[in-house]
C-alpha cells in the first residue's frame, strides 16, 4: 500500500471544519486535548456518556426534556439504554426551519425539477399528520410506503413520525412476494403509494401490483395514492383507495404537534436484504437515529447549514434514510428518482453541477460502473461547489479511490463508508480533517468501539478478521419486530462473541487506524482453511478492461472448497483461453496463488439486491443444488437460473 494519500485537506479546511470545532468543545468542557481524530475516538468509545452529551448539544437537539441520565446498563449488550429519561421528536428536529429557502430538490426519469421550500414542507407535514391522526393512525401505528424518491415521500415519513407512528419503505419496483414479504409482517394501517414509476426511459403503472399487495393486507384502512406518472388520475381503481390531494384537503398546514416520546421510541422499521430467508424486521428508535446521524453528518461529513446534500439511493435502500436526516444539520436534501444513467449516462453530474452540490453519495457500483463507461465529469462540468464524495453498499476498489481523483475531483474527500441497515448508520466512515489512502476507510465512527476479532474473540491489528464493537452505542436496533422475547435479534448479532456485536464484515484494521474491508464474512472463501475476502479479488478482476462486473464464490469440493469466478463482459466479447490466463495471472501477481480462481466462467447477468448489490450467498447456493429462499428479494431474481446446472462445475 502507497503511503503517499491521495488527498490531504488544506490547513484553513482543517480549521473551518465542524469537527475541529467539536474537538474545542471537548477540551472546554473535560480538559481533554484531542488534536487528532484517533485521539478523539479513543476518548468517545472511553467516556461514552460525555461524548454523546456532547454531541447531543453540539447537534443541538430539540427535545422537551433531556433528563440528566445519559446511559443505563452501559455494560450490557443488547440491554443498554440511552438517554432513558428524554423526550423528543424525529419529525421536529428536522424541521427546524420554517423559512422561504430551499430544503429539498427533486430531479426525477419525468424532467420535471421540483422544489420544496421549508416553509412549504413544514405545511406539507402539518396537512399530512393531521389527515392520518383523523383517520385514526396514533403512536406505534404502521404507515407504509411503496414510493419513488420524491418530496411527497419525505412528507409522508416525516408526518408519520411527527405523531409518533412507525415509518416503513420499499422502493416501488419491489414485486409482490417482496412487498408482501416485507409488509406482511408489519399489518400497516395506512399504505402510500404512487400511480406508477419511472426507470430507464420507461413507465410502470402500480395499479395490477396494488390490488394484489391490497389482497393480502387486509389491516391497511386507507390507500393513498399519489399522482406522479400522470398529471391527472383517478386512481389505481381500488377500494380503500383515496387521492393524497383529497386525503388531506380541509386538514390545518399552520399547527403542527410534534408527539413527545422516549429517545428509544420506534421510528423505522428497515428490512435485512432477505437473500438467505424472509427479511428481518428490524426496529430503530427515533432519538438513536437521530443523534448518530447528526454526529456522522456533522462530524465525519461537515455537512453544514444550507449545504446541497445527495445520496443515489432508493426510499428501499437504508442510505435515503441517512439522507434525507441531514435536514437536521439545516441542509438542503437533493433527490434523484429513476435510473442513474438515464435520460444520458452524466445526468447526476448535471444534477451536482446545476444544483451546486456540496457532498455526493452513491454506492461503490455506481463508480465502478463510471470507470467502465469512461466518464469524467472533471473534464465536463463544473464542480466547483463539491466538497465530499460518499461510496458505500459494497467495498470502493483501490483503482476506484484513485479515479475519484482523476476523473471527478482533485481537491475532494473521499469518504468510503460501511455500517449497514443494521445500525441504519457506519461503523467506519469519512474524517474531513484527516488524508484519504488508497483503497481505506479513513477511521472507525466516533463513540463506536470498533475492533477486528478472530474466532478466540481476540483483537487483530493489521490482520484480516470479523468486525465487531465491543460496546453499546444509541443506533444499535431496539429490537426485531415480532421477536417478543428478543431470540431473533440475540441470534442475529451476539451468538458469535457473547454480549459483543458481530457484524459480519471480513475487515482488517490498519496501522493508521483506518479499515480495509474485504466482504461479508459469512461469503468469506475457504479454499484450504485459507479465509480469502472476495473484494480482494474483484479488485484484481475488474481491472481489466474487458470485464464490467463479476462475483465469486467458494463450492464445495472433493473435501475442500474452490474458488469460482463469474464474470460480465462488454458487449460482443467472449470469455476465452486468452482472457482466462490473463485473469488469472492478473489474481496471482498482486495477492497469492490461493486467491486464483480453480474455475472461470462468463455470465450475461449478475443478481444483486435491490439497493444494488451482488448476492454472493445467493449464487453459491444455486450452484450447490441448494434452494434460494427469497428471490424476490432481488432486483434480477431470473439472472439466477443463469448459474443452475453448469456442466464446467459438475451440475
Amino acid at each position: 500500500m502507497a503511503d503517499d494519500p491521495l488527498w490531504r485537506p488544506t490547513p484553513e479546511r482543517v480549521a473551518e471544519s465542524q469537527l475541529v470545532r467539536f474537538m474545542s468543545v471537548v477540551e472546554e468542557r473535560y480538559g481533554v486535548s484531542t488534536s487528532t481524530m484517533e485521539d478523539l475516538w479513543r476518548w468517545s468509545v472511553d467516556h461514552r456518556e460525555a461524548f454523546w452529551s456532547t454531541v447531543w448539544d453540539f447537534g443541538g437537539v430539540r427535545a422537551s426534556e433531556c433528563g440528566e441520565t445519559v446511559l443505563e446498563n452501559g455494560d450490557c449488550m443488547p440491554g443498554a439504554r440511552w438517554f432513558p429519561n428524554a423526550r423528543l421528536n424525529f419529525a421536529e428536529n428536522l424541521l427546524r426551519r420554517q423559512d422561504q429557502t430551499v430544503a429539498l430538490i427533486a430531479w426525477g426519469e419525468n424532467k420535471v425539477r421540483r422544489t420544496v421550500t421549508w416553509a412549504a414542507l413544514h405545511a406539507s407535514v402539518a396537512r399530512l399528520s393531521h389527515a392520518l391522526q383523523a383517520a385514526g393512525v396514533g403512536p406505534n401505528d404502521r404507515v407504509a410506503g411503496l414510493l419513488p424518491n420524491i418530496p411527497e415521500t419525505v412528507v409522508a415519513m416525516l408526518a408519520t413520525a411527527s405523531i409518533g407512528a412507525i415509518w416503513s419503505s420499499c422502493s416501488p419496483d419491489f414485486g409482490v412476494p417482496g412487498v408482501l414479504d416485507r409488509f406482511g409482517q408489519i399489518s400497516p394501517k395506512v399504505l402510500l403509494s404512487t400511480d406508477g414509476y419511472y426507470y430507464s426511459g420507461k413507465v410502470h403503472m402500480s395499479s395490477q401490483r396494488l390490488a394484489a399487495i391490497l389482497d393480502e393486507l387486509p389491516t391497511v384502512e386507507h390507500v393513498i395514492t399519489i399522482p406522479y406518472v400522470r398529471e391527472e388520475t383517478t386512481g389505481c381503481g381500488l377500494e380503500r383507495e383515496v387521492l393524497y390531494d383529497d386525503f388531506v384537503r380541509g386538514h390545518d398546514a399552520q399547527e403542527l404537534a410534534f408527539a413527545q416520546l422516549p429517545f428509544d421510541h420506534p421510528l423505522y422499521i428497515m428490512y435485512s436484504s432477505g437473500t438467505t430467508g424472509p427479511p428481518k424486521c428490524i426496529l430503530h428508535g427515533a432519538g438513536g437515529t437521530l443523534l448518530q446521524h447528526l454526529k456522522e453528518h456533522r462530524l465525519h461529513a461537515d455537512i453544514r447549514a444550507d449545504d446541497r446534500v445527495f445520496y443515489f439511493t432508493t426510499c428501499g435502500w437504508m442510505m435515503w434514510n441517512w439522507l434525507v436526516s441531514a435536514l437536521a444539520c439545516d441542509a438542503t436534501v437533493l433527490l434523484y428518482d429513476g435510473s442513474p444513467f438515464w435520460p444520458r449516462p452524466p445526468i447526476l453530474w448535471d444534477m451536482a453541477e446545476q444544483e451546486k452540490m456540496t457532498f455526493f453519495g452513491t454506492g461503490a457500483k455506481y463508480i465502478d460502473a463510471m470507470r467502465k463507461m469512461r466518464l469524467r465529469p472533471a473534464d465536463t462540468h463544473d464542480l466547483a461547489e463539491l466538497r465530499a464524495v460518499a461510496s458505500t453498499g459494497s467495498p470502493l476498489a483501490p483503482e476506484s479511490f484513485e479515479f475519484v481523483y482523476d476523473a471527478i475531483k482533485t481537491d475532494v474527500q473521499l469518504a468510503s463508508i460501511s455500517g449497514g441497515t443494521d445500525i441504519i448508520s457506519c461503523f467506519v466512515l469519512g474524517n474531513p480533517t484527516g488524508p484519504v489512502h488508497r483503497g481505506e476507510i479513513q477511521c472507525r465512527g466516533l463513540g463506536m468501539a470498533v475492533d477486528v476479532f478472530d474466532d478466540e474473540g481476540g483483537s487483530l491489528a493489521s490482520t484480516p478478521g470479523e468486525l465487531v464493537c465491543t460496546r453499546p452505542f444509541p443506533s444499535m436496533p431496539t429490537g426485531f419486530w415480532n421477536d417478543d422475547d428478543g431470540a431473533k435479534y440475540h441470534a442475529a448479532y451476539f451468538d458469535r462473541y457473547d454480549g459483543i456485536w458481530c457484524h459480519g464484515d471480513w475487515v482488517e484494521l490498519t496501522e493508521r487506524g483506518g479499515m480495509i474491508i474485504y466482504g461479508r464474512s459469512d461469503a468469506t472463501l475457504n479454499p484450504g482453511g485459507v479465509r480469502i475476502g472476495t473484494a480482494e479479488i474483484y479488485r484484481q478482476v475488474e481491472q481489466l478492461d474487458e470485464v464490467l462486473e463479476s462475483i465469486v464464490v467458494g463450492q464445495d469440493w472433493r473435501s475442500d472448497v474452490r474458488v469460482v469466478l463469474f464474470v460480465r463482459l462488454r458487449d460482443g466479447l467472449t470469455l476465452d483461453d486468452a482472457l482466462v490466463d490473463r485473469l488469472k495471472k492478473q489474481i496471482r501477481e498482486n495477492t497469492t496463488p490461493r486467491h486464483v480462481p480453480a474455475v472461470i466462467l462468463q455470465v450475461a447477468d449478475i443478481p444483486r439486491t435491490k439497493s444494488g448489490k451482488i448476492t454472493e450467498l445467493a449464487v453459491r447456493n444455486v450452484i450447490m443444488g441448494r434452494p434460494v429462499k427469497n428471490r424476490e428479494a432481488l432486483a434480477n431474481p431470473d439472472a439466477l437460473d443463469l448459474y443452475s446446472g453448469l456442466p464446467e462445475l459438475g451440475g
